[in-house]
């Protein structure tokens, strides 16, 4: 009969937050959008761009996605141009494509039709050594919206300092 032994176990992180290295977020889009979904997409780069991502070159401000002929694509995402790169850099605002299932395009380009309803980048991170862009369906916040949200963040920080305070003693 022959023996077979099996290699020890590795620990290996297999958790997404520990696999996923963030590059870029955008900030503000939680702040001027409700989010009502959020989708993952890979993103179609060229090698130069991979490589000043890594660098963290990245700006997702004005960046927005659109769905056109049944592709989704992302505009105004800027990637600064490779510092060590040769004629062979990227143009840094080009569309680019991203990665989805068709069911999940085809779910976007109904939602997308509704009035208000537009596609917002929330971040651009590498899991697994690829690329991917977190995706949110949103609708725009109304000014009064944006105060009301400022309000509520303001007040459960000032409830934070007083429990705070009554903790130390003050």
């Amino acid at each position: 009969m022959a023996k077979t032994t099996s290699a020890p176990a590795k620990a290996s992180s297999n958790r997404p937050e520990e696999r996923r290295k963030i590059v870029a977020t955008n900030r503000k889009a939680k702040y001027d959008y409700q989010i009502l979904d959020v989708y993952e997409a890979g993103i179609a780069l060229q090698g130069t761009e991979v490589k000043s991502l890594r660098a963290g070159h990245v700006s997702l401000n004005d960046a927005f996605a659109i769905v056109t002929d049944g592709e989704v694509w992302l505009r105004g995402l800027h990637i600064q141009e490779y510092d060590f790169g040769s004629w062979t850099n990227h143009e840094p605002r080009r569309a680019r494509k991203l990665l989805l299932h068709r069911s999940e395009i085809a779910r976007l380009v109904g939602k997308t039709r509704e009035t208000g309803l537009t596609l917002v980048p929330l971040s651009l991170y590498f899991s697994g050594g690829l690329c991917k862009v977190e995706l949110a369906l949103a609708r725009g916040k109304a000014k009064h919206d944006k105060r009301e949200a400022m309000a509520e963040r303001d007040a459960k920080r000032e409830a934070e300092r007083v429990v705070g305070r009554r903790i130390k003693g003050w």
